[in-house]
């Protein structure tokens, strides 16, 4: 693995012709909040290189997009429970341009028995997406992977990023999970604008 300006970058062996590059997402510092509500806001945040990542909240649900993009032109898209995103995203890349994303969604499922959200009832769902670019500037979920039911989660997001989020067409295509879904892994929203 190698580090170059903080960024850290290895070939993968699901897809040799891509690497992978990591940035942290923390919306306190690297975001600049333009709109906001009582119950969330949207953001447009420091990604990778010159492709920003646009972030919205609301109602406790969150939704991400990559890359070069209208800030509100786009679906909603995020899950049908409460959720948060994690704080690293993998931009997975070609030739030093992203073409995906994979992040880390935390979905909070209700345990049946007392009704609570426990660590044991939280989901966690790989999320691959497509990245924005200034000839398509648009970006959607391309594929999920429920991360606490695959053995080899990050490998196999990696695998689908590869086949689905190059040609995936916003939109159109629909997004659908990859591997084995257990339980906790949430119920995927699209909702128009």
């Amino acid at each position: 693995m190698a580090v170059l300006a903080g960024f850290c970058m290895f070939s993968s062996t699901a897809n040799a012709a891509s690497d992978s590059t990591y940035t942290k997402l923390d919306l306190d510092q690297d975001c600049e909040f333009y709109s906001s509500h009582e119950q969330g806001g949207s953001a447009e945040c420091t990604g990778y290189n010159e492709f920003p990542v646009f972030f919205a909240e609301g109602d406790l649900r969150q939704m991400v997009r990559f890359g070069h993009v209208a800030r509100e032109t786009q679906q909603w898209e995020s899950f049908a429970q409460f959720n948060r995103i994690n704080d690293t995203i993998e931009w997975r890349l070609e030739g030093g341009e992203p073409y995906a994303t994979i992040l880390r969604w935390f979905i909070e499922g209700a345990d049946p028995e007392t009704g609570e959200v426990t660590n044991a009832s939280t989901g966690q769902v790989l999320v691959i997406s497509t990245v924005g670019t200034s000839a398509n500037p648009v970006s959607c979920i391309a594929g999920y992977v429920d991360a606490r039911a695959n053995k080899d989660a990050n490998v196999l997001a990696r695998q689908v990023a590869g086949t689905n989020a190059r040609d995936f067409e916003c939109g159109i295509d629909l997004p659908d999970f990859h591997g084995k879904r257990g339980p906790w892994s949430g119920d995927p929203s699209i909702l128009a604008n």
